[in-house]
């Protein structure tokens, strides 16, 4: 399914899946603001069509825990509106509460892989490539403090959805690395919206959603000067933070 607002074809386009509400949507919100033409994608429908009318944008729907519709609507996305300036991966699912790792059941387990880590590498498999052969491309991908490796991290707990994003983090940086970090025009990187006030996060979190995406709409828009500038890492408010 898909949606025209008229966008002018001559604007940068950017990708914000997740972009129906939360975090994704104050990213896609403000990327449209600034001048691109934004296209979300999101699961459901209807709420995809609400946000792209109150955006002003175009948007595509797709189940991202079914992977070959997955790979097959980013597909069809790159043939009908061309190559990204910027990807933002916001889409994602947090486990059930009580998923520790001896008592996480299969089917939980590869629901939130499926759609925390193996349809960003979907998403950035299908699309990524012309955007690094264009030498003019931002990736974005929204992670998880809770993925680190350092400090709390991986410490016991949610185990599905840490893991999963530990494997975002580990993406990210491999990505880097692979196209050059930053020098051949290509920039990839991992952000930590914080505890924010959205459906995952609740409305009780300390954060709101625009502080959460902040950083996210930084890296998409921020000057870069190869050699000076860095890429390929992990950032909370916009300061780099280990992995």
């Amino acid at each position: 399914m898909n949606s025209g607002i008229s966008q002018s074809a001559d604007r940068p386009l950017a990708i914000v899946t997740g972009g129906s509400r939360g975090l994704g949507y104050v990213v896609a919100s403000e990327l449209s603001r600034l001048g691109n033409r934004v296209l979300i994608v999101s699961k459901d429908p209807e709420r995809a069509a609400k946000a792209a009318s109150e955006i002003g944008c175009e948007f595509e729907t797709v189940d991202f825990q079914d992977l070959d519709a997955t790979q097959i609507k980013f597909q069809e996305i790159t043939s009908k509106y061309g190559t990204p300036k910027i990807l933002v991966l916001a889409h994602g699912v947090m486990s059930e509460k009580m998923s520790k790792t001896l008592r996480t059941t299969k089917d939980e387990w590869r629901r939130v892989m499926s759609i925390n880590l193996d349809s960003v590498f979907i998403a950035i498999n299908t699309v990524a490539p012309a955007m690094a052969d264009a030498r003019d491309g931002r990736v974005i991908i929204f992670t998880a403090c809770l993925g680190r490796m350092s400090g709390p991290g991986n410490a016991g707990g949610l185990a599905p959805y840490r893991i999963s994003k530990a494997g975002v983090n580990a993406l990210v940086r491999n990505l880097a690395h692979e196209t050059g970090q930053g020098g051949r025009g290509f920039l990839v990187d991992a952000t930590c919206p914080n505890h924010s006030r959205t459906d995952m996060g609740g409305p009780d979190a300390p954060r709101s959603a625009e502080e959460g995406a902040a950083t996210a709409i930084w890296l998409a828009t921020r000057n870069f000067e190869p050699g000076k500038d860095q890429t390929g890492l992990f950032w909370e408010d916009q300061n780099i933070i280990p992995w």
